[in-house]
């Protein structure tokens, strides 16, 4: 009773079969097997600095603050004046 024998789970697999049905089967691998890779892709992109680190003072334009929008207003210097 430790170990089921190769009838036990070919007995399961065909129970499977005919309660999911072989489409059904075959687009939940599709779904997994593309989980799984994307998974490994981005676990394979994580480890990899995406932009490289600039030298010590050396300002990117990312580092620059935003210029000043033209049509937002700046409530507080409105009412000052």
């Amino acid at each position: 009773m430790g170990s089921f024998s190769i009838w036990h789970w070919l007995i399961v697999l065909l129970i499977v079969v005919l309660v999911f049905g072989t489409k059904k089967l075959k687009n939940i691998g599709q779904d997994l097997g593309g989980a799984v890779k994307g998974f490994k892709d981005g676990m394979k992109d994580g480890s990899t600095p995406e932009q490289p680190v600039p030298p010590a003072g050396q300002v990117t334009a990312s580092q620059q603050p935003p210029a000043a929008d033209k049509t937002t207003i700046d409530v507080e210097a409105r009412n000052k004046s």
